[in-house]
């Protein structure tokens, strides 16, 4: 893991103690935050190469976190893991959709936690040396794999990064019929156990996003989805 630094966001002490000496035994630089507020106020000074992410926290929520980060210019491209008490799937599905690219519940195990933060940082380096310079333009829509851009007719569209690997991945293969356990495992390498309906409630989004071009991925019946081809 290098020298990657990563950002904390935990309101309790122990548990952001724990994480700190854990991390910090690993080599990486920890900077922790009572508050999504506090940790807003630092950004001006660089960003880090991951947030890890309470839920639970007072004033603004970890979801509220992601969201804002994912909209940003500057930080929509890091990866962001939630960090919870709260393993629901809908809270999952959630942090999937506002572009979380790991949940780890809480109680956790620090090597648990290491090891899932260490694939998130390996899928993260891995899709930044795939996707250098690699446009797919197909049915009125053009991705920018590199800098995670979806145009629509020439037009910027807002999607998360979990949106988008789902467009990327199928796009990149139009005709080619994929289950949604072969999307959610292309998507995030099988880091998150959720079912089935985290793909449909991905895709509705992203085909809401996409306008006159939904029609573009197409559901197969009984099997999942496709890039028309």
């Amino acid at each position: 893991m290098g020298q990657t630094t990563v950002w904390v966001v935990e309101d309790e002490e122990d548990i952001l103690a724990l994480i700190y000496y854990n991390l910090a035994k690993e080599g990486l630089a920890v900077r922790g935050f009572a508050s999504g507020e506090e940790m807003f106020a630092a950004l001006p000074d660089g960003c880090p190469g991951l947030f890890l992410l309470d839920v639970m926290l007072p004033g603004m929520d970890g979801f509220s976190i992601c969201e804002r980060l994912k909209s940003n210019e500057n930080t929509r491209l890091l990866p962001v893991v939630m960090l919870t008490a709260r393993g629901e799937e809908a809270d999952v599905v959630n942090g999937l959709n506002l572009g979380a690219d790991d949940y780890i519940p809480k109680p956790f195990s620090p090597r648990v936690l290491i090891a899932r933060l260490r694939a998130v940082l390996r899928r993260q380096a891995a899709r930044k040396e795939e996707a250098e310079g690699q446009v797919i333009a197909r049915e009125g829509l053009e991705l920018d794999v590199s800098r995670h851009e979806a145009r629509v007719a020439g037009q910027l569209v807002m999607l998360t990064a979990t949106e988008f690997r789902i467009l990327a991945f199928l796009a990149a293969k139009p005709g080619w019929v994929f289950s949604r356990d072969q999307i959610l495992a292309a998507v995030h390498e099988g880091a998150i156990a959720v079912t089935d309906r985290t793909v449909d409630v991905q895709i509705a989004s992203l085909r809401k996003k996409l306008g006159a071009r939904q029609g573009v991925i197409e559901t197969v019946r009984g099997i999942g989805y496709r890039f028309r081809g």
